[in-house]
């Protein structure tokens, strides 16, 4: 019989320390039962029944009856769907060796590879423990613990730890995206006992969430404009709302109420409004609830803004009358010239082209601007001056010859 594999599981039961941090693949040996199965229950030692009293004329005569019913016994080990592969070979052998190998796998050997099966069940639930878990799994198998208790670590225990590092991260989760009232109820539970944690996650959470919400529901009240939401919040908290309803309100209600704040302020807003304002705000009416509020944040503006636009580009140019021509000045604003070159000022605002020699034109003036020649006097001055200069040039030619 392998009598090794029971030593090893001994061993490895004293080195389960260093084993917990070592690769599972030890547990997924082919003796070892299918995952999520538990071993196979053991069965209990048999006493030896009342024997006939053999013939003494024959020769190694065996008690009649008794080896073929241990005989029965291991083939019922043995064929149970949870029996490890070495458990099977070990009860084979058994019943090859005779009927006193037979009584001792029943009475010992069964109990012994029982125990390693359990052994090498409880290895196997490390892969997906929780720090939890793994710390049970650690005690468990450094203790010098018997079937039973090995079976209840098994069967209870671990299903107790696994629950609770799920309620940790569940907890963990909830404290990092709650409230005050969620993280402050949240890591009073994660440091308490594991029945504290079931009851913040029944319970507490629900408690600690509705204080959370009444907060939220008064800062929304606080930052909102629009009476029928702030009319629904003010009932809402003059009441006893249970923690549901507080939830479903934020979650749900409040949105609801919001768009209908937002069709009313959306149809005030058009009202009277230019042709780009009422054609952008009846789309937003005839849209979703994201379209009227991207309206009242922004569409708004730009509608605003192409109908001010439309209105500028109608109105009528600087200097030009309601038909687009401009105005002729009647008397009040002409400039009159003298040879000297002084230039007389218009009143209103006129607009003046002078010509030059060269048929161009000198200037553009509006009203007040003295420093532009007007066209009369400008032209006398010039050609008064050209006289001038031509005849002081002639006197100094006559003088010199």
């Amino acid at each position: 019989m392998k009598f090794s594999r029971i030593a090893a599981a001994v061993t490895t039961a004293a080195l389960a320390p260093a084993v917990l941090i070592a690769s599972p693949a030890f547990a997924a040996g082919p003796d070892a039962p299918a995952v999520g199965n538990q071993p196979a229950p053991t069965t209990p030692d048999q006493a030896v029944p009342d024997q006939a009293v053999p013939d003494r004329t024959v020769p190694n005569q065996a008690a009649p009856n008794q080896a073929e019913e241990d005989r029965k016994t291991i083939l019922a080990i043995i064929a149970h769907p949870m029996a490890s592969e070495f458990m099977k070979e070990a009860g084979r052998k058994a019943i090859a060796d005779g009927p006193k190998a037979m009584r001792k796998f029943i009475e010992v050997d069964q109990h012994d590879i029982r125990m390693d099966d359990y052994r090498i069940a409880i290895l196997r639930l490390l892969p997906d423990a929780g720090p939890g878990l793994k710390a049970g799994i650690n005690k468990v198998l450094s203790s010098r613990g018997d079937i039973e208790k090995l079976r209840h670590f098994y069967d209870v225990t671990q299903h107790e730890l696994r629950g609770d590092d799920n309620n940790k991260v569940e907890i963990s989760r909830l404290i990092d995206t709650g409230g005050t009232a969620v993280k402050e109820a949240g890591n009073k539970a994660l440091q308490g006992t594991p029945a504290d944690r079931a009851e913040f996650l029944k319970t507490g959470r629900h408690l600690a969430q509705a204080q959370d919400d009444l907060v939220e529901l008064a800062r929304i009240d606080e930052g909102w404009d629009g009476p029928i939401l702030s009319e629904a919040i003010t009932k809402l908290m003059n009441g006893s709302p249970t923690p549901a309803e507080l939830r479903h309100f934020l979650e749900v209600t409040q949105h609801e109420l919001r768009d209908q704040d937002n069709r009313v302020a959306i149809a005030r807003t058009i009202d009277g409004g230019g042709p780009e304002l009422v054609k952008a705000g009846r789309a937003a009416l005839a849209g979703t609830p994201a379209d009227r509020t991207q309206f009242l944040k922004t569409g708004q503006h730009e509608s605003r803004a192409k109908d001010q636009a439309a209105k500028d580009k109608d109105k009528p140019a600087t200097g030009k009358d309601g038909d687009g021509k401009v105005n002729e000045d009647k008397g009040n604003g002409t400039g009159t010239g003298t040879g000297t070159g002084v230039t007389t000022t218009s009143s209103g605002n006129t607009t003046v082209t002078a010509q030059g020699h060269t048929g161009a034109p000198l200037a553009t003036t509006g009203a007040g601007d003295h420093t532009t020649l007007i066209a009369g006097g400008a032209g006398t001055a010039l050609v008064a001056g050209a006289g001038l200069l031509l005849a002081a040039r002639m006197r100094r030619a006559g003088a010199e010859g």
